[in-house]
């Protein structure tokens, strides 16, 4: 009896602590200035494009005279490095270490981006506790002194790791495919988000598309979900066209914006860039034959 007792206080404890712990989700927060933007970029799954989007994002608003800061905050499945193609000493988690500051493990990229890797470890992902959070939001607020626009990339998904990021930035990009299965993930996310937050500060970017009108319908599609179950839609920033010149690319570890500038991919991103700055609705992007084809014969 005592053991089952034991057992029953044991597991009572254990809910008041993931009840306690759910409750602080959202109170982490990047105290930077308010003239420096932080926009998290974040999927429903792995697979869509999202460190992509980050990177040729972060590429962009560089180019066009921005300083920017990325931060691959994927803990467990880094990637930003490879993408910007070079090899890093130190990561994001080596913040966690006392004498280790945030210009220690800054690096440098394509187009001067300056970006800090993330960890490629699954076990410093499940490390990751309440204090190591707040340790690593604290020194990463000096990211201000270095950038008028952060850029957070990151993880898939809906763990706690993702979520804090997500709302400790003013601005978030989620971005989806015309996949069932990418748009039905991307719904739990914006579900999990405005469970923390009332603010409306989420845009949609719908990847690997073959025509503007595929990009209106990824929008309607899933905002016909979130109006009839969460009461609310999102609007949308834009969209990137499928292209082979982004697999080019990540096959040279190089950002598409730097190794193929004029592929209709990249054209995207400039113009996504435009939006971003100016806060006006993405221009159109001819895609041409390409296009034609898909709508004529669906492929």
């Amino acid at each position: 009896m005592s053991d089952q007792a034991s057992k029953l206080r044991i597991l009572v404890e254990e809910r008041a602590e993931e009840e306690a712990q759910a409750r602080q989700i959202g109170e982490l927060y990047l105290d930077v200035p308010e003239n420096v933007r932080v926009i998290a970029i974040t999927s429903g799954k792995g697979g869509v494009g999202k460190t992509n989007l980050a990177v040729n994002l972060a590429v962009g608003l560089q180019l066009a005279g921005k300083k920017v800061m990325l931060i691959d905050a994927d803990i467990g499945m880094a990637n930003v490095n490879l993408l910007m193609g070079s090899v890093t000493n130190r990561s994001l988690i080596d913040l966690l270490e006392d004498d280790v500051e945030l210009d220690d493990v800054v690096e440098e990229g394509a187009a001067g981006v300056k970006y800090i890797s993330g960890a490629a470890s699954i076990e410093a992902a499940l490390n990751l506790n309440r204090f190591n959070q707040k340790k690593l939001h604290k020194k990463l607020s000096r990211c201000s002194d270095l950038a008028d626009i952060i850029i957070i990339d990151t993880g898939a998904g809906l763990n706690r790791n993702v979520i804090e990021f997500v709302l400790a930035a003013q601005e978030v990009l989620l971005i989806t495919t015309p996949e069932p299965t990418a748009l039905a993930d991307a719904y739990a996310v914006i579900k999990a988000y405005s469970t923390y937050t009332e603010r409306r500060n989420i845009k949609l970017v719908a990847n690997r598309i073959h025509d503007e009108e595929e990009c209106y319908e990824v929008v309607e599609k899933l905002n016909q979900t979130t109006k009839k179950f969460l009461g609310l839609s999102v609007d949308y920033l834009g969209y990137i066209y499928e292209d082979r010149a982004v697999l080019e690319a990540v096959q040279k570890q190089e950002p598409f914006l730097i190794a193929k500038p004029d592929s209709p991919a990249s054209r995207c991103i400039l113009e996504l860039v435009k939006s971003l700055l100016s806060g006006e609705k993405m221009g159109s992007v001819s895609n041409g034959w390409r296009s034609f084809l898909y709508r004529l014969f669906g492929y």
